[in-house]
């Protein structure tokens, strides 16, 4: 299983790979990226404009004549004075021209972006929600939410917007060099030259964008989780005067994130500069050159100011061309992250012709079950245990034991290492996931309430449940008397992880959760432990009417609460130690449940 801060982006080099990836969400789009595209070229040529009509309207300025003559391509054309004067004005409706063509290329270069980002969230949110427990627990929330929330943004949107500013910056510079090269092709030939040598140094920095992306991926990852920590856990920090200490977290957390930007700048920044120093020296070259072509009558004073103006201006297509080779990179780097975590597969996952579970006819066992999360760190040893249709088992041990571990393994959140769990005789690896974890119902000792109301809480059992049956599940889980006291009734909002309920209210919607569900096999983990007596006293009512006909897990911390369970097993380091009614194992004198028992009862907790 992948831990994102070890992400390595080997892909990010191979163009065609990662292109030929994005091409399904490039293809949702390829209307009006094509349009995007096809408008951004004359959006680029017309920069050459204002250089190109810089020659006769200088030579007509300059020498007076009543027309001005030059060739293109063997043809020779005249402009009467007439037509030169109004260069300028023409000026102006190409500036215009220009404005609607970047406004438009905007426009589609968002929506183009947006859409595709959108696309590639959706799919990995249904890969994020097919992952194993496992993920989640290697994996932090800050991390997660760079990866599968930021990165596509990164992904879509920059490769739109670079594609965009390099095809406009390859069309600007092709009309740029066709100015050059019409009006002198001998300083054509330097300056194309000192550009190409200015954007040579881009071909050396492909490494280090990906390293540092990565690693600042990493920084902010950790920085968000950092938000949610304190977010959720605001009030342990001011419990515990902790502010100081999450600040100080924090400030290291930015500064690490500032020195990897400031290294990365150290690599890239000096790009510009040197660009910029490169093309004077090239157009020191080209005006001391020129100076001999006008002396020497092979250029005139127009078509020099035409080709000293284009050259200026090409110095803006190549510093882009290399910020946008820049930028791409960064871009192909992100897209890498993304469809490697496309390339995760859930360890769990159903066999081919799985079978599908419908009912618990004959029990469930565990059989020499080992199971470890760390390799060569066992948190069940050999445990062995048969428990029968609508049977309770309950059980303790002490905390670290493997109690919650045994339940966890049995809707494959985590699958065994070694050994056997079969329900009706048949390896639960064998079944169909979906089907067996429809069969089994969960009420924990902290139920996640998602922000909705109560009722979309509860339905989350069973989205098809009648207003009948939603109503029964009320009574039955003694939600109606609290209910009944809000003015939204079943309606009204939790609020985020169901923050306006007391403990007691969020665990009686988790129970009618759990009993609209009605499913054959209920797992209660602690479900009562973090309640005060009268909150509980009322929630085992609820517990009692969802256990009914049921077969049951309970673990639980105070023992007076499984007294009624048919039979306890003691788990003691992953093993189980003992096995018997309450009765049975109190009557043991030297038993791990008797000491258990007399220890919390003599600390006031039974």
């Amino acid at each position: 299983m992948l831990k994102l801060k070890d992400t390595k982006t080997r892909d990010a080099f191979r163009y065609g790979y990662l292109l030929n990836k994005m091409y399904p969400y490039i293809k949702l789009v390829l209307g009006r990226s094509l349009l995007l595209f096809a408008l951004a070229i004359p959006l680029g040529l017309l920069d050459g404009v204002v250089a190109f009509s810089l020659r006769p309207y200088m030579d007509f300025v300059v020498n007076g004549n009543e027309y001005q003559t030059f060739e293109l391509w063997g043809y020779t054309f005249k402009l009467q004075a007439f037509f030169i004067k109004l260069i300028p004005v023409a000026i102006v409706l190409f500036a215009l021209v220009q404005g609607v063509l970047k406004y438009i290329c905007n426009y589609l270069s968002d929506w183009t972006g947006n859409k595709m980002s959108n696309a590639l969230k959706v799919d990995l949110f249904k890969k994020l929600t097919s992952m194993d427990t496992k993920f989640y627990d290697i994996n932090s929330s800050g991390l997660v939410l760079s990866r599968f929330f930021s990165d596509p943004d990164t992904a879509s949107k920059n490769l739109i917007n670079t594609l965009k500013s390099f095809i406009l910056a390859v069309f600007e510079f092709v009309a740029l060099v066709f100015v050059l090269l019409f009006n002198s092709w001998k300083l054509a030939l330097i300056g194309i030259g000192v550009m190409g040598i200015a954007i040579t140094p881009v071909i050396f920095i492909k490494k280090k964008i990906k390293n540092v992306s990565n690693a600042t991926m990493v920084v902010s990852g950790d920085m968000t989780t950092n938000f949610n920590e304190t977010f959720a856990g605001n009030k342990i920090i001011t419990a515990y005067n902790l502010q100081q200490s999450q600040n100080r977290k924090f400030e290291n957390q930015i500064h690490e994130q500032f020195d990897l930007t400031m290294s990365l700048t150290k690599r890239v920044g000096w790009m510009s500069p040197i660009m910029y120093f490169v093309c004077s020296i090239g157009i020191a070259i080209v005006m001391n050159y020129g100076n001999s072509l006008i002396l020497s009558g092979e250029m005139t004073a127009g078509s020099f100011a035409s080709f000293v103006t284009s050259l200026l201006l090409l110095y803006k297509p190549t510093k882009s061309l290399g910020l946008t080779l820049t930028n791409l990179q960064s871009t192909f780097v992100s897209i890498a992250r993304v469809f490697e975590l496309f390339d995760l597969m859930p360890e769990i996952k159903n066999k081919p012709n799985a079978k599908k579970l419908d009912c618990v006819g004959s029990g469930i066992e565990f059989s020499h079950v080992w199971f470890e999360y760390e390799e060569e760190q066992p948190v069940l040893k050999n445990f062995s245990l048969q428990v029968a249709a609508n049977e309770t088992i309950a059980l303790v041990g002490n905390s670290g034991g493997g109690k919650s571990t045994v339940v966890s393994l049995l809707p494959r959140f985590y699958d065994i290492t070694s050994g056997s769990v079969k329900i009706n005789g048949e390896d639960i690896r064998n079944l169909d996931i979906v089907s067996l974890r429809n069969n089994i119902s969960f009420v924990f000792q902290d139920n996640y309430l998602f922000t909705g109301s109560i009722k979309e809480n509860i339905l989350m059992g069973k989205p098809d449940a009648t207003e009948e049956e939603l109503a029964e599940t009320i009574k039955l889980s003694h939600l109606d008397e609290f209910v009944g006291t809000l003015p939204d009734g079943i309606n009204t909002i939790v609020g985020e992880r169901g923050a306006s309920l007391s403990g007691g209210q969020r665990q009686r919607v988790a129970i009618a959760r759990a009993l609209i569900k009605n499913a054959p096999i209920v797992i209660l983990d602690e479900a009562t432990s973090a309640l005060d007596n009268e909150s509980e006293a009322i929630v085992q009512k609820a517990l009692d009417n969802l256990m009914r006909n049921k077969t049951v897990f309970v673990i639980a911390h105070r023992l007076s609460t499984i007294h009624n369970a048919d039979r306890i097993a003691v788990l003691n380091e992953g093993e189980l130690v003992e096995l018997g009614t309450h009765d049975e194992l109190i009557s043991k004198p030297d038993g791990r449940y008797k000491y258990l028992y007399e220890m919390q009862f003599s600390l006031g907790g039974v």
